[in-house]
């Protein structure tokens, strides 16, 4: 999926966030009724302020389901695990390094120039600055649905399952 978002998932995801969205270049995960779920950032606004966040959560149901989990102490939980598992900090220095060359590559598609001097594309996910450190455990959800293999991202997913409702919610006026 490369190209520009349709003008129904556009609004879908406007309705998913009760709010128009940040410059999103495209749809990079849907739910399993065909809404979108995730989507991909420009990584600055129309004014050249930065938007840290490549991958953004937008389903509702996965956003909460997140949310529990982060409310749980997930943040501290997941940091822990990966200062102890080689595994997952490789995992989350992998996609660190993706997010920060996906960024760079999108930053030529932004309207005006960046108000940080581009500082904010040598960040990591979700515009953390120390790569072991964790911020959202959102935006590493989220990576893993854009990017199947993200381990750290898929645990994360599977703390927080289910993350889609058995039926069908936000898509109902979608179709």
């Amino acid at each position: 999926m490369n190209r520009a978002p349709e003008a129904r998932d556009l609004a879908c995801v406007a309705a998913q966030l009760g709010r128009p969205p940040h410059p999103l270049r495209r749809v990079v995960a849907r739910c399993p009724w065909g809404a979108p779920a995730v989507v991909e950032d420009l990584p600055y606004d129309a004014a050249g302020r930065p938007l840290p966040t490549l991958f953004w959560a937008t389903c509702p149901a996965l956003v909460a389901a997140v949310a529990a989990l982060e409310s749980a102490g997930g943040v501290s939980r997941f940091e822990t695990l990966v200062a102890g598992d080689a595994q997952l900090a490789q995992s989350l220095r992998a996609a660190t390094r993706y997010e920060r060359r996906r960024r760079r590559r999108l930053a030529a598609l932004c309207e005006a120039p960046p108000r940080d001097g581009g500082a904010s594309l040598a960040t990591g996910i979700a515009g953390v600055g120390r790569p072991a450190a964790l911020k959202c455990l959102h935006a590493h959800a989220a990576h893993a649905l854009a990017r199947p293999g993200y381990l750290l991202g898929a645990r994360i997913l599977e703390a927080a399952a289910p993350v889609y409702p058995a039926r069908r919610c936000c898509t109902s006026d979608w179709e």
